[in-house]
């Protein structure tokens, strides 16, 4: 046989093993579709939800009772298994409606996935008869009602999330007494009461327990004694008021998240605890500060009652920490902060505010380098801005208000830190001019420089923060967003003469507020390019001038504060065209003449005091009244004229009679030729005129 049949008979060979491989596959896998009755209920399931994502794929135009849609294992969304050809996961996202009880007829289905919906109705009580399901996800949805006791028959489920839901009432321990596999379960954020017994052992040893909203106060749950393996444990908000166990301290596993924030728990932190993040603000803790911070990543100690000396930032701080971030806000700690900061080099959020800390600001903080958040206020702080913080580029927000801080206000602020979007150096002691090299801040979003000592103009550069030129909302500040945990950043904002703080809607603040200060010169026209600003407040200092005439290019204007100056002049009628003004006060300053009408003028009763040359609604002194005071006769009279009819108006149409009279009557007076064409011109005229009248007579008689 030669070497070219050989190599044929192999390729023959390998063709028929391939053809009979193939048909073995085909008998043992069958090209099975789904059942009938499957197909069914998902159609039974189509009908109660409509798609909702006008940018997103529509996985419903797949589904149909065509016979080239016959088979809905080939439908979006859905998945069979390969052996039996049943529906074993559906998946279905940016849909509303309701979930049909159809559903159970999909008794194969081991992963259902209907999170991220607008499911709204309750979840249907026959639920617990599809056994076969191991992961269940029904979080942020808009479903009510309470939990189907039956999901505690589901005893192959391993993940159960209904996060982010309007469910409430009692869950008793029945809804989990036979759930042996569950290891993942997250009832966060809905109006849940668990109701378990002091001495419950749970049949599961849970991996991620998220329970945060759901009441199990007012004692400190016993159960979770019993898991010995979570990573992941969420109680906040669960109405407990009772003093952390010891046994808590002595649980050794390998926790990386523990929030146990907005309770009303008791005792002292202790320093052996281990975990990557650790939040148990809005508490009754108290205590020095436990020496954790080189062992955890995210610390939040907010809101509780913490005390001693802020020396003890440092005590176990030798070497480098990961820590990320600090929030000690709220608490009664007190003394100079340590210069150590140089070992906290990874930190992006600061927060040390409302506490009794005092002296100077450290200089090592400038080795902070990735900080993005640094807040200081409410201390006691002196001194002046350490220039060592101009190392920090990426900081986006700096807050050292209601200190004791002086010197000038840094160049370096606005020549380094160009991330700034928000800056609060209100209540200090601050003085000169405020420096134009702020202007190179185009992020900016919050200014608030007030009551401090602050002299000079405003910057006419400030047309130049192009975020505040530009309508609608910002980026909020948000730090380290993972599965795990997100912030976003909060601030205290004066606005309509309160100050409140804003977090998820910080974004919508556009501010700057120079008040209480010792400005002098002009409002700058350039204000009015910062069309996205919604508070302006520019009240009491020693500004004069005129208000710019532009001002209501600021259609977002919300709030206007420009009293106790010594502005003159009238108020612009473009102040009448911002509809959504809500705040203004113009009082205490030298405005004259009539207030214009305008949607919202007329409704600030106490915005106009202290003008005594203004006049109009809503002042009782009408523009039109006399004997209301030296000059003002003058002014009403003149303020009701039309701005057209004056004296020069008479002047000029006088002169204008008389030059056109003469123009014509004195060239027929001196010149015989023109007089003589004239006369000639008016004769022929006049025949003309009576032959045409004539001409209409006759024709009019005969007919």
């Amino acid at each position: 046989m030669t070497l070219t049949n050989m190599v044929g008979v192999r390729c023959c060979f390998k063709l028929l093993y391939a053809i009979v491989v193939l048909i073995l596959l085909h008998m043992n896998n069958p090209c099975i579709g789904c059942s009938e009755r499957e197909r069914q209920a998902l159609l039974a399931l189509k009908q109660g939800l409509v798609f909702v994502d006008d940018y997103g794929s529509n996985p419903f135009l797949s589904w149909g009772r065509e016979a080239q849609n016959k088979d809905c294992c080939e439908w979006d969304g859905v998945h069979c298994s390969n052996q039996t050809g049943h529906v074993v996961e559906l998946e279905l996202h940016d849909v509303q409606g309701k979930i049909s009880p159809k559903l159970i007829e999909l008794q194969h289905l081991e992963y259902l996935d209907l999170s991220e919906n607008k499911l709204s109705g309750r979840i249907p009580e026959s639920i617990g008869q599809m056994s076969n399901i191991v992961y269940l996800y029904l979080s942020e949805n808009k479903l009510s009602g309470r939990i189907p006791e039956s999901i505690g028959q589901m005893s192959n489920l391993v993940h159960l999330d209904l996060s982010e839901n309007k469910l409430s009432g009692r869950i008793p321990e029945t809804h989990f007494s036979k759930l042996p596999n569950l290891w993942f379960l997250d009832l966060s954020s809905n109006s849940l009461v668990l109701n378990f017994s002091f001495d419950w052992v749970p049949p599961f040893q849970l991996l991620y327990i998220s329970l945060g909203s759901c009441k199990m106060g007012p004692y400190f749950p016993e159960w979770l004694r019993t898991q010995k393996s979570y990573i992941r444990l969420d109680i906040s908000d669960a109405g407990i008021s009772d003093i952390i166990p010891t046994w808590f301290w002595d649980l050794r596993n390998d926790i990386v998240y523990k929030d146990l924030s907005r309770n009303q728990i008791r005792g002292n932190l202790r320093s052996e605890l281990a975990c990557h993040f650790l939040n148990v603000s809005w508490n009754q803790l108290e205590g020095p500060i436990p020496s954790i911070l080189s062992s955890v990543s995210l610390l939040d100690l907010s809101n509780n009652k913490f005390s001693g000396s802020a020396p003890l930032l440092c005590t176990s701080t030798t070497e480098k920490s990961n820590l990320q971030y600090l929030d000690l806000s709220s608490n009664n700690v007190s003394g100079d902060l340590p210069d150590c900061w140089i070992h906290f080099q990874q930190l992006v959020f600061l927060d040390l505010s409302n506490n009794s800390l005092s002296g100077k600001i450290p200089t090592t903080m400038g080795y902070l380098f990735g900080i993005e958040t640094l807040k200081l206020n409410n201390n006691i702080f002196v001194g002046e801005l350490p220039s060592q913080l101009k190392n920090c580029t990426k900081l986006t927000l700096v807050d050292v208000g209601e200190n004791k801080l002086s010197g000038l206000i840094p160049e370096w602020l606005g020549e380094n830190l160009l991330n700034l979007t928000i800056i609060i150096l209100r209540s200090n002691q601050f003085y000169r001019s405020i420096p134009p090299q702020l202007c190179h801040l185009t992020h900016l979003q919050i200014l608030d420089l007030s009551m401090n000592n602050i002299s000079g103009t405003i910057p006419k550069c400030l047309n130049n923060w192009t975020t505040l030129a530009k309508k609608g909302t910002s980026t909020l500040i948000m730090h380290h967003r993972s599965f795990l945990w997100d912030y976003i950043d909060e601030e205290y904002v004066t606005w309509k003469g309160v100050r409140s703080k804003y977090k998820n809607t910080l974004g919508l603040v556009k501010s700057i507020d120079l008040s209480c200060n010792k400005l002098s010169g002009e409002i700058p026209t350039e204000v009015t390019y910062l069309v996205g600003v919604v508070s302006l407040n520019l009240s009491r200092n020693q500004l004069t001038g005129q208000i710019p005439s532009r001002i209501g290019n600021l259609e977002e204007l919300d709030s206007l504060d420009l009293s106790r100056n010594q502005i003159n002049g009238r108020i612009p009628t473009s102040l009448s065209w911002i509809y959504r003004i809500g705040y203004l006060d113009l009082s205490q300053n030298n405005l004259s003449g009539k207030i214009p009408i305008g949607t919202q003028l007329q409704t600030f009763d106490s915005a106009y005091g202290g003008n005594p040359l203004l006049c109009g609604e809503p002042l009782p002194r009408t523009c039109s009244e006399e004997g209301k005071g030296p000059g003002q006769s003058m002014l009403v009279n003149e303020d009701d004229k039309d701005g057209l009819i004056t004296q020069g108006f008479y002047i000029s149409m006088g002169l204008g009679f008389a030059v056109g009279f003469w123009g014509v009557c004195g060239t027929l007076l001196l010149n015989r030729s023109c007089r003589y064409m004239y006369f000639n011109f008016l004769t022929f005229l006049n025949d003309w005129l009576y032959v045409k009248v004539e001409i209409i007579r006759q024709r009019i008689l005969n007919k």
